[in-house]
């Protein structure tokens, strides 16, 4: 028969649409050159992931440490998908642990190793997820659409989200990389185009520029996690810990419509939650990728929950930034007292808490009853998050520990390990713990033109007045 001739029935569509009968007739790649290609993809989305995990929580930009919370969830979810279409393709055992090539992880080590944010935002935004849009339009090309469908849709899918985060990261680059810098930074851009070269570029598609070694500038001093949390200039203040939001909170003698503020400020401050839980994932070995994806996700669900404050704050008309003081005490605390595992002990513990009366559904029920809508609305899914999250806590955190009562008791002794010595912070005039809710709530009532209420502005919020266990009350939510 001849093909040109070759008709579907009443012209409908062939292949269930997925593409021609000429392009379907063309050979495309073997098992084994989509593999190998394969195989690279996913290492660059297991190196990106792992890059923004060990730098976020020593990046101060707020909007960059967001971004790259939502980044490596991306990256740690498209891994996995790669993960599993390998294990499709006639491959046991998977090998995806080993490096694809030398220069390729040389080539992520640099990024990683990037001496300042706008080095790495050029490395990563600039470099590599462009080379990896590429990669995954090649292998569209180039791959047979019909027999190899399920990685064709794949690439389809991942480039969505590759093109969010360029577009993310050319948008960063105009603010924050001046053109001067740019220039200083060629010698080290030459050496990333080199490497990927070295490599057969980033999908091993070219041929490999031999080299006797491969180079190294910034990673000739193999990077190094940093626990520390850090802030950016708006935070000021950031061992202020004069506000016990919970203590205004639960007081049942208040209304619920100036609650939604400690609300947002309780959800803002939820900063530091991935700052921890990224030191979990940096330091956390020998675990499943399942376990990375799981642990991501959460991640990331935390980021959303400080930005749904952030909102909450600008929607309400309120300068979170000149009025509110986010502290950083619990994470710092977490990431420089206690093990990886002491840590994800901590965070089970403290999630089980949010489940009673007292915890999620109290705050949506203060939403609801406040009358704010917005407010309402990031209580009800911040309430289904922390659900989430505890299954999380359950499949990843208690099943390692043997059973949930053991689970709960080692992450009781390793809480009360910890030291958020707030008065230790005055006596070494890191703050003074500003009260600064009278200001907050003042400014509300200005603002939506409401009475201002003496007893809520003469709130006594302080740690100190509190007078409650600051184990279970002094925690991020």
């Amino acid at each position: 028969m001849d093909p040109t001739t070759y008709r579907s029935y009443r012209d409908l569509p062939p292949l269930a649409g997925i593409g021609s009968l000429a392009d379907a007739m063309q050979p495309g790649l073997s098992i084994d050159d989509c593999v190998a290609r394969l195989k690279r993809h996913h290492w660059a989305f297991r190196r990106l992931h792992g890059i923004f995990i060990k730098r976020l929580t020593a990046e101060p930009i707020y909007e960059l440490k967001m971004a790259f919370s939502l980044h490596a969830h991306y990256c740690a979810e498209h891994a996995a998908a790669w993960r599993t279409r390998v294990g499709e393709m006639r491959e046991p055992p998977l090998g995806l642990d080993a490096v694809p090539h030398a220069a390729l992880d040389g080539f992520f080590d640099e990024l990683l190793a990037a001496p300042a944010t706008d080095a790495l935002l050029l490395g990563v935004y600039g470099h590599a997820l462009p080379a990896l849009r590429d990669a995954l339009k090649r292998h569209q090309r180039e791959t047979n659409r019909l027999v190899d469908h399920p990685s064709f849709r794949i690439c389809r899918f991942a480039l969505i989200e590759v093109a969010e985060m360029i577009a993310f990261g050319e948008k960063a680059l105009a603010q924050l990389l001046t053109p001067a810098r740019r220039t200083e930074l060629t010698p080290w851009t030459d050496l990333l185009a080199r490497l990927l070269a070295q490599a057969g570029a980033l999908d091993g598609h070219a041929p490999e520029v031999s080299a006797p070694v491969v180079e190294r500038q910034f990673s000739a001093t193999p990077h190094v996690y940093d626990g520390v949390p850090r802030r950016d200039e708006r935070f000021t203040d950031s061992y202020n810990m004069g506000v016990h939001a919970e203590a205004f909170l639960y007081d049942e003698t208040l209304p619920p419509e100036p609650k939604t503020l400690m609300m947002y400020y309780k959800r803002l401050r939820e900063i530091d939650v991935p700052e921890m839980m990224a030191s979990i994932i940096a330091q956390t070995s020998g675990k499943p990728w399942d376990y990375t994806v799981a642990m991501t996700r959460q991640l990331w669900d935390e980021a959303r929950h400080a930005m749904m404050g952030e909102v909450g704050f600008v929607r309400a008309g309120i300068d979170w930034r000149e009025l509110v003081r986010v502290n950083f005490t619990w994470s710092l605390a977490l990431n420089t007292q206690l093990t990886p595992i002491e840590r994800h002990a901590v965070l089970y513990f403290i999630e089980q808490g949010l489940m009673p009366k007292t915890g999620k559904r109290f705050e949506w029920e203060v939403g609801v009853a406040s009358g704010d809508a917005f407010s309402a609305l990031i209580q009800d899914y911040d309430w289904a998050d922390e659900v989430l999250h505890a299954r999380i806590g359950r499949d990843w955190y208690v099943k390692a520990m043997g059973d949930a009562r053991k689970a709960t008791d080692y992450g009781d002794a390793c809480w009360s390990k910890v030291l958020i010595d707030w008065e230790s912070y005055r006596k070494q005039r890191l703050t003074w713990h500003e009260n600064w809710w009278p200001a907050l709530y003042r400014e509300w009532c200005r603002v939506h033109g409401r009475e201002i209420d003496p007893r809520i502005a003469a709130y006594n919020t302080s740690y100190a007045a509190a007078r409650a266990d600051l184990r279970e009350l002094s925690t991020s939510g």
